[in-house]
């Protein structure tokens, strides 16, 4: 198979992923503004192990109280952010996962009472398909074994080693989160999208229209880090 000029190698014709997202961008831009905010340090971080099993992080490895501090400092930038850009409200997703939750609530807190508007007003919106991307076997264990995972992805999005989520399932069910908030919610607002490592660097990937096997190259987003996610200019929201 001939490489791909437009990726300069790191694909093949037919299956070109900036081919791919650029054809289904709309001609509208997206009307929010989104952000990614990865939890802050959580207990899993510190005793070193991957938390990926829906049954044990809703419930367990909240944050630590590092994490706790970073989150509140993570609120006070959101709040920032909203005032800065002259948004109608702020809208806080979340994933349901116990470390994620306590991020997000520290957010709506610091939204609330710095008198700014919250959609809704009176919660975080829990959102499953946010959650930590599933490592298969390999939950419970080190997180040293995450690399044995990402080694895997640089060469298929598609691959399900250890029993793990695919790249493109996770970057589906993200940017599907998207495209049911632009629809649902109203007027102007900041998005902020309160996840995970993986998640959030795969869901960088559809934002810039590149191949999601390279989420790894894209700029870590460390723990309790705001970040903003454009499409690149030009493309909408497809």
């Amino acid at each position: 198979p001939r490489p791909c000029m437009y990726c300069r190698g790191r694909c093949i014709v037919g299956a070109c992923w900036f081919l791919m997202c650029a054809a289904s961008a709309a001609v509208t831009p997206l009307r929010h503004n989104y952000y990614a905010l990865r939890h802050g340090q959580s207990l899993a971080n510190v005793e070193g192990v991957i938390s990926s099993d829906p049954a044990v992080a809703c419930n367990h490895h909240g944050l630590s109280e590092t994490g706790l501090q970073q989150a509140r400092r993570a609120a006070e930038a959101v709040c920032a952010e909203a005032l800065s850009t002259g948004v109608d409200g702020v809208a806080i997703v979340s994933s349901d996962f116990k470390r994620a939750w306590q991020t997000a609530q520290a957010v709506h807190t610091a939204v609330i009472a710095r008198g700014l508007s919250c959609v809704p007003a009176s919660a975080v919106c829990a959102e499953t398909l946010l959650r930590e991307r599933s490592f298969g076997t390999l939950s419970g264990g080190p997180d040293s074994r995450y690399a044995d995972v990402w080694v895997h992805d640089a060469v298929s999005a598609t691959h399900t080693e250890f029993g793990s989520e695919p790249v493109t399932s996770v970057r589906e069910r993200a940017w599907g989160v998207v495209e049911r908030l632009e629809a649902e919610l109203p007027g102007r607002c900041m998005v902020v999208l309160v996840a995970h490592g993986d998640v959030l660097q795969i869901l960088q990937t559809r934002f810039a229209c590149v191949d999601p096997r390279t989420h790894r190259s894209l700029p870590h987003l460390e723990t309790a880090t705001l970040r903003r996610l454009s499409l690149p200019l030009g493309a909408g929201a497809g």
